[in-house]
């Protein structure tokens, strides 16, 4: 009886639940104050070369969430064993590794798929494909019965080590965070045009 109860037990508690969700609710109300009533001006200037402008960030926004949650958390993640024993090693990095992954301290190049300067994007489909894939990572966060807390993967920034798939769910919030300041820099710029 008592093996029942604990395999029909949820993965996640409500409280890591309500905590993710919120954290999603959260970054992409940011992204969207950050992007609302953009010109089209505003929106393609690059105020550098080398640097992005709100479209390409918005772009690769757009793109990432269902990149990190379907060829990292679905394809890598949760494809490891089961290890309730390297619990201990992720324990504690909820909070850790949201700030760790909107630090913009430290620049990382984005992998090819996710490059917004090879096929640009029209405002409206970036900010579209944004919310249809948060709407399904949210309903994913909410409803999912998968194993989130013992399977692992190392994150690729050996400071941070060992992350647990609620970690690295809460990671795609943590990027979105992170490139809405680099949207926000942008904005920020004194050449930033005002229409």
């Amino acid at each position: 009886m008592f093996v029942a109860i604990a395999a029909a037990a949820p993965t996640l508690t409500q409280a890591e639940r309500d905590r993710a969700v919120a954290e999603f609710e959260g970054s992409r109300q940011v992204f969207l104050d950050a992007t609302k009533g953009l010109s089209t001006a505003q929106w393609n200037f690059k105020p550098a070369p080398d640097r992005w402008s709100v479209a390409e960030c918005a772009e690769h926004i757009a793109l990432s969430e269902d990149f990190i949650f379907n060829g990292l958390v679905r394809d890598k993640v949760l494809k490891t064993p089961e290890t309730p024993e390297k619990r201990q090693a992720a324990k504690g990095k909820d909070d850790l590794i949201l700030k760790a992954v909107q630090d913009r301290s430290q620049k990382f190049k984005a992998p090819e798929p996710l490059d917004p300067t090879k096929r640009p994007m029209p405002p409206g489909d970036s900010i579209k494909l944004f919310l249809e894939s948060r709407a399904r990572t949210i309903d994913y966060i909410k409803t999912t019965q998968d194993d989130l807390r013992d399977h692992f993967f190392d994150h690729p920034v050996p400071a941070i080590g060992t992350l647990d798939g609620y970690q690295w769910v809460l990671v795609i919030s943590g990027h979105t965070r992170r490139h809405t300041l680099q949207i926000l820099e942008v904005k920020a710029d004194p050449n930033f045009p005002k229409m």
